[in-house]
């Protein structure tokens, strides 16, 4: 495997050697699993036509990207809606 130098301030360098103590891994083990965890636009993009294609084949359902695009973001809704509940539970206002 090909290794390269990166150059990051010392206060990043000290942090991620001390995420690499806890987990008994390398500096550069941490910077991989770090960089897996975030998806480049193009590997989002190909996630999202994945699952629109799954959906449309559990539906039934030929929906357009646009159509897509156009519905109500339901899961954003459930958070505001649970979030508002637990304002409420507090006494709090948003």
């Amino acid at each position: 495997m090909a290794t390269t130098t990166i150059q990051v301030q010392r206060e990043t360098r000290d942090h991620l050697a001390e995420l690499a103590k806890e987990r008994g891994l390398s500096i550069g083990q941490v910077v991989d699993a770090l960089a897996a965890e975030q998806p480049t636009a193009a590997q989002r993009a190909e996630r999202l036509a994945a699952d629109r294609a799954t959906a449309r084949r559990l539906m039934g359902v030929d929906v357009s990207d646009e159509e897509f695009d156009e519905a109500a973001d339901i899961l954003g809704n459930i958070y505001k809606i649970a979030a508002d509940k637990a304002r409420s539970a507090r006494g709090t206002a948003a």
